[in-house]
């Protein structure tokens, strides 16, 4: 992948019309930022904004043995998932570690549909072509699909100037068919902002033309479209992970703090008896939110963690706070250490600056 050259999304001269700075992204070359992230981030907190994430993967199993097949490979349960919700969930190889975070949706009694990550595509489906049984069809569909995030308490509004008024927003974590002029396209009531928002995954020949009319449409809204940078400081606010920085296949789902989104009840899933032992023994380390204090740059990720005179973790990510005005950030440090209200330093530049560890969410709405 990192040899290719970048792939675009189907909306790559939507946002070179719109002057974004594009960078290369998981293998993607993607809009950093339109305006500032400092202005997309709290467009978001504030109104409403809009991400392409035409990025992320899509893809389909089904078959009578769809469901029973998923739940060997997938942490959380299928099994209580009805028609029309979703639920988020770890791919993990045979040593617990995590492969992939994602979404799975019912969209029919015996079809699902998985979002992954951008980076992650090739690998999810080879790994899960690699374990197929028979009566499971499995589709890499994310060339056919493109996807927006519309995010932010303004979303409501929006849906409802695209939809009509008589048309309601799936509720949370629920997905529901919808169409928007020519378009058939699946409205799912998530995402990654700790606002409410939803997520649209639409054929990708339609992207354009759905993208402008989303603009429009909350242009009395305050709508603005937002870009990579600002996904990053709304979701390390909210302490969501990001695959490739958080969690990666070198980590579980115990340490990463994901412990909610494993169901050790169901029996026979990949990286189950290892998630046993660790939860048995307790995990090595853990992934911590921690707030800078005093003046201080903002943390980033690599940078080490010290606790008097040791070095006893790393940063995973880290950011200036648009919301709260201070570095914040989240690193795995060694469990002794992991407790909320612990005093850390971070070394920064050779100079070590002191941090404490938070609550999660770092951000809470007032």
């Amino acid at each position: 992948m990192s040899d290719a050259a970048p792939k675009t999304t189907p909306l790559y001269h939507e946002h070179v019309r719109l002057g974004a700075k594009m960078v290369p992204f998981g293998g993607w070359l993607m809009p950093v930022q339109y305006t500032s992230i400092i202005e997309e981030h709290q467009t978001v907190r504030n109104k409403v904004g809009v991400f392409d994430i035409s990025h992320m993967g899509e893809i389909t199993a089904n078959g009578p043995r769809a469901s029973e097949w998923l739940n060997t490979l997938l942490t959380n349960n299928i099994a209580t998932l009805e028609v029309g919700s979703g639920q988020y969930t770890l791919l993990l190889n045979e040593t617990a570690g995590i492969i992939d975070d994602l979404i799975v949706y019912r969209i029919a009694p015996e079809e699902f549909l998985l979002v992954v990550n951008a980076s992650r595509i090739d690998d999810d489906f080879d790994w899960l072509r690699s374990h197929l049984t028979s009566g499971v069809q499995l589709q890499n569909r994310s060339e056919e699909y493109a996807a927006l995030a519309i995010q932010g308490p303004r979303t409501v509004a929006l849906f409802h100037a695209l939809f009509g008024m008589e048309k309601q927003p799936p509720g949370r974590n629920q997905i529901a068919q919808s169409d928007l002029g020519e378009a058939k396209l699946w409205v799912a009531r998530t995402g990654y902002t700790g606002e409410d928002g939803v997520e649209i995954f639409l054929p990708a020949e339609h992207a354009a033309r759905v993208w402008k009319d989303v603009l429009a449409k909350g242009e009395p809204l305050g709508i603005r479209a937002c870009g990579l940078g600002s996904r990053d400081t709304l979701r390390l606010e909210m302490c969501y992970p990001l695959n490739g920085s958080d969690l990666s296949p070198e980590r579980d789902p115990i340490e990463a703090g994901l412990g909610f989104f494993v169901d050790l009840n169901k029996p026979n899933f990949t990286g189950r008896e290892e998630l046993l032992r660790i939860k048995n023994d307790g995990p090595r380390h853990r992934l911590i939110p921690f707030r800078m204090k005093g003046k201080s740059p903002p943390p980033r990720p690599h940078y080490t963690v010290w606790r008097d005179g040791e070095a006893i973790g790393e940063v995973t990510s880290g950011t200036l706070s648009p919301s709260l005005n201070y570095g914040i950030g989240m690193a795995y440090v060694s469990t002794p250490y992991a407790k909320v209200g612990t005093e850390l330093e971070i070394e920064i530049r050779g100079q070590k600056f002191i941090a404490t560890i938070e609550k999660k969410p770092l951000y809470k709405k007032s």
